[in-house]
């Protein structure tokens, strides 16, 4: 296995215009192991075209497209069905041509670890048992937590105590900072962590980086190493949260939040309360947003982060779970700042998935 095959990539032909179609370019230019070669529209209209996608031509001339563009992989972004899809020119290519067809949505899936909210529909929510994780894994993930959770709390005792000594003498105000958070089924809880910022005067933001001044000496290392979250262990104790799961956002950002996640879908238009489906589990002091996607700074980041909180529950686990935690050892063991797990830091946390089907044809050249 040289270094040539290694560095070959995976030409992706993209079937449709939509946002599902663009957002997957967008993040296919972002991994060095595929090249978007180029997409297929329904029709060839002004419309179409005027979405400055890298069109090549039409449904019709399918055939002709594919043997040009010499693709390993086409993937369907065609997220109105109504427009009747090629299949035996899709059959053809996929068995004679020996090239991979992908659903678009699983492969957004398989690609960012992110569900793609556009192509949710109600039917997928109310008729699916993706969104309906089983009393095991809700309880082997609980039991996890809670026993994980005792013996930290006994472990990190002694450093609680001089976490507390020393935020008192760095700064006036409390040791603990306490807040409303939307806990599992949007019940509101208190939850507690150790004072990092200075007290402020009136109403503040919700966002780290509008806040930076306030920070005070011993509250950055508490951050760097995430020892300010050390509190929330009783919350896990109580009930309140999971050490895995979506983080809880402030009572006050819910409405909002929930307001900004009813987005119009692109299959059915009908808008769908994404948000609220956070509130299927408990929160968590750590996630899977929080090690794939990073900390938000505005409600733009935090939609985005939505996607990662779905795909968590849909995948909820004791495995993924395990595996968040690893990861976010990691981090805390690396002492990154929480300013810097925001979007500098996203890139580097995605991996190209090479789908399945394409593994036997290029088994030389995955994406690392």
């Amino acid at each position: 296995m040289g270094s040539t095959s290694r560095a070959r990539v995976v030409r992706a032909l993209i079937i449709g215009v939509s946002s599902l179609a663009t957002d997957l370019i967008e993040k296919l230019d972002r991994h060095s192991g595929y090249e978007v070669v180029g997409v297929v529209a329904e029709r060839t209209d002004s419309d179409q075209l005027g979405r400055g996608l890298p069109i090549l031509g039409a449904l019709a001339d399918l055939d002709r497209i594919v043997r040009r563009a010499h693709p390993d992989l086409i993937v369907i972004a065609q997220t109105d069905r109504r427009e009747l899809l090629p299949i035996r020119q899709l059959l053809d290519s996929q068995i004679h041509g020996r090239v991979s067809v992908q659903d678009g949505s699983a492969f957004y899936e398989r690609l960012t670890g992110a569900l793609e909210l556009a192509t949710i529909t109600p039917a997928s929510i109310l008729f699916s048992q993706a969104f309906q994780p089983s009393r095991w894994r809700l309880a082997s993930t609980r039991v996890l937590g809670v026993v994980l959770a005792v013996v930290a709390l006994v472990a990190t005792l002694p450093v609680c105590v001089l976490i507390a000594l020393a935020i008192k003498l760095d700064s006036p105000g409390p040791v603990f900072f306490v807040q409303d958070r939307l806990g599992v089924f949007g019940k509101p809880f208190r939850l507690v962590k150790f004072r990092t910022m200075k007290p402020a005067d009136g109403q503040t933001s919700e966002w780290v980086r509008d806040n930076d001044q306030r920070i005070t000496r011993v509250g950055d290392l508490l951050r760097k190493f995430r020892l300010d979250e050390l509190p929330q262990l009783f919350n896990i104790v109580k009930g309140d949260m999971n050490l895995v799961g979506p983080r809880p956002h402030p009572v006050r950002n819910g409405e909002i939040l929930t307001m900004l996640a009813r987005n119009l879908c692109d299959i059915s238009g009908i808008a769908i309360p994404y948000y609220t489906l956070r509130c299927l589990v408990r929160p968590g002091i750590t996630g899977w947003a929080q090690v794939r996607y990073g900390y938000a700074n505005d409600f733009a980041e935090e939609l985005e982060k939505i996607k990662y909180d779905l795909y968590y529950i849909k995948h909820v686990s004791l495995g993924l779970d395990l595996s968040i935690l690893l990861e976010t050892i990691r981090v805390v063991v690396r002492g990154r700042a929480s300013s810097l797990l925001g979007s500098s830091a996203r890139a580097e946390r995605c991996r190209p998935v090479l789908p399945w089907g394409l593994s036997r044809k290029i088994v030389d050249s995955k994406p690392a």
